[in-house]
């Protein structure tokens, strides 16, 4: 019995030394996944992380997901990706004044940015901040929450489509 006891100790600290020999791979940031597939959706509280650091940056208050407008943004993704082409983006049902309606909110001050082409969520957020009217979205002063959403089609030129909503808070 005398000899067990220090070979166990001697596994066990062998034990504990391997294990932090192992290497773990550092997991990507999910603003890197590709949004270029049917079952893509985005990390919402990665987006509200992002959008809320820029926007701190800049002297604002953070955005919440807000999930009303996150549907609202995916009807409008949908529908630029089923016309392949974000002018969809101009009919009467997804002006934005309508889609806010929808949810019970037609006087609640929104913006929204649309845009294709952009396959990751950095990519979209990269774009949007160089785009002066695109940045003035992200960087809207009375918004406190956001829905953003993609939509992909396999066979439009842009392939991904986006919408961003920033608004105000509920009435």
């Amino acid at each position: 019995m005398s000899r067990t006891v220090p070979v166990i100790a001697g596994c066990l600290i062998t034990a504990a030394l391997l294990s932090g020999c192992t290497e773990t791979k550092p997991s990507r940031p999910s603003f890197y996944n590709s949004m270029a597939r049917p079952d893509a959706s985005i990390d919402q509280q990665s987006a509200a992380s992002m959008l809320s650091l820029y926007r701190k940056n800049n002297g604002l208050g953070p955005l919440t997901p807000d999930p009303e407008l996150t549907a609202i943004a995916k009807s409008q993704a949908v529908a630029m990706a089923k016309a392949g082409s974000v002018s969809a983006s101009l009919g009467a049902d997804q002006k934005l004044t309508a889609r806010m309606a929808s949810i019970g909110e037609p006087g609640t001050a929104a913006v929204e940015n649309v845009s294709g082409g952009y396959r990751t969520l950095a990519e979209a957020f990269s774009g949007w901040r160089e785009s002066p009217k695109h940045n003035a979205v992200m960087l809207d002063k009375t918004g406190t929450r956001f829905g953003l959403a993609t939509a992909y089609s396999s066979t439009a030129k842009h392939k991904v489509f986006w919408s961003l909503i920033v608004a105000a808070p509920k009435p």
